[in-house]
């Protein structure tokens, strides 16, 4: 395993991080009598895995359902500990409640400090007035520092970039959480902020919201070539140096395998990354026309001010994927969280489209666009498909 400084935390930390949502029993708050012998040591072998795979992070959530409390138990049986071990509290309103929810992770996971402690979810204005407020969570935070309780502060976030670089600005915090990935570089300006304050960048779930990379298209698979579509990705995400480290979701034993032949390969990245980026983009221009693929995200309104919250860039960029790398399964399942996903996935599908929201109430907020009436028909044709249903978030917020 590779290391990497992780900012201004001054931690060594791996390139690849064992995220702690995936291999838990469930996303509900269960007692753990209520976990089997065989659930409980399934994360008892991923966590052995993962340190003899050299991952000595392992970062999970207060709202990963059973995690915190199956890996607090599994401490007292794996070969070693992690070096470093994270949780992630959601900002509050009211201090004392954030308080307690820390605490509570804590006793969960049975540690006398956390390393890494972030606040989850700083998706709006309204969530970074709480984090940082006088006597709001960072003043909690620090004085749990002086405790000894928390080590480094931080926070993870699927928000605007504009929101994120006024986050960092503050330089109240140590590292950042993020999401960035080859499908979506929205973040690039920001990692480089990040990297201006010297925050540890730490990047949330590649393969899954990379695209769902562990079931890829036969188009991702054969535009990849010679690599793995997770292989490249996360290759992709590495030779960026301004990155530190990248979330693997491990569902199994099997799910390390991808991602450290990806770091066998770090060093060769130039190899391979460089000619897979240019035949990705090519194919791109041949799907979607030069004229789309340079322009179709220009002057576009954001979903607060388009009737009916509909979400048109989010759903463009769904539909270029479909047209351009075959992701129908992963557009579908991100279609079907609009409206349902809140502050983490916010704004509406078409769904509303020609029943509450007219043709020409959009072509009035799509008039800057290159081509209104190419957009109303790729929302029309995203309702068509996958309008009948409704998703959800893997656990309330």
């Amino acid at each position: 395993m590779q290391y990497r400084r992780f900012g201004r935390t001054n931690l060594k930390i791996p390139i690849l991080s064992l995220g702690g949502m995936r291999f838990q029993k469930s996303w509900e708050q269960l007692d753990f009598s209520e976990i089997s012998n065989e659930e409980q040591n399934k994360v008892e072998n991923i966590l052995n895995l993962a340190n003899k795979y050299g991952m000595s992070h392992v970062e999970t959530a207060k709202y990963y359902g059973t995690s915190e409390v199956q890996l607090g138990m599994s401490f007292k049986n794996i070969e070693k500990i992690p070096d470093i071990i994270q949780t992630k509290i959601p900002p509050n309103s009211d201090p004392k409640i954030f308080k307690k929810d820390i605490m509570t992770s804590i006793e969960k996971l049975k540690v006398k400090r956390i390393d890494l402690l972030a606040i989850h979810g700083i998706n709006t204005d309204e969530h970074l007035h709480h984090s940082v407020k006088d006597g709001g969570c960072i003043d909690i935070l620090r004085n749990l520092q002086k405790e000894n309780l928390i080590g480094s502060i931080g926070f993870s976030t699927h928000g605007k970039s504009s929101l994120i670089e006024k986050a960092i600005s503050t330089n109240l915090f140590d590292y950042v959480n993020l999401h960035w990935y080859f499908i979506n570089q929205e973040n690039t300006k920001v990692i480089n902020l990040a990297n201006k304050y010297d925050l540890g960048v730490f990047i949330i779930s590649p393969t899954d919201k990379g695209g769902h990379l562990h079931t890829p298209s036969d188009k991702m698979l054969e535009l990849c070539e010679p690599l793995h579509p997770i292989v490249f990705n996360d290759l992709f995400c590495l030779r960026n140096q301004n990155v530190h480290t990248l979330s693997v979701g491990i569902a199994k034993e099997a799910d390390f395998d991808l991602h450290l032949e990806a770091v066998s390969l770090l060093s060769e990245s130039e190899k391979y990354v460089p000619k897979i980026i240019n035949r990705l983009r090519q194919e791109s221009i041949n799907s979607l026309g030069l004229e789309w693929h340079q322009s179709w995200n220009r002057n576009l309104p954001s979903w607060e001010y388009t009737p009916g919250n509909i979400n048109i860039p989010v759903l463009l960029w769904l539909s270029n994927l479909i047209d351009w790398l075959d992701m129908e399964g992963f557009a579908k399942a991100r279609y079907q969280l609009l409206g349902n996903g809140s502050h983490w996935f916010p704004g509406n599908n078409s769904n509303l489209l020609d029943t509450d929201v007219s043709e020409v109430q959009l072509l009035r907020v799509l008039e800057g666009h290159i081509n209104p009436k190419k957009v109303i028909k790729k929302l029309r044709t995203l309702k068509e498909k996958f309008g009948d249903k409704v998703a959800k978030r893997l656990a309330k917020k």
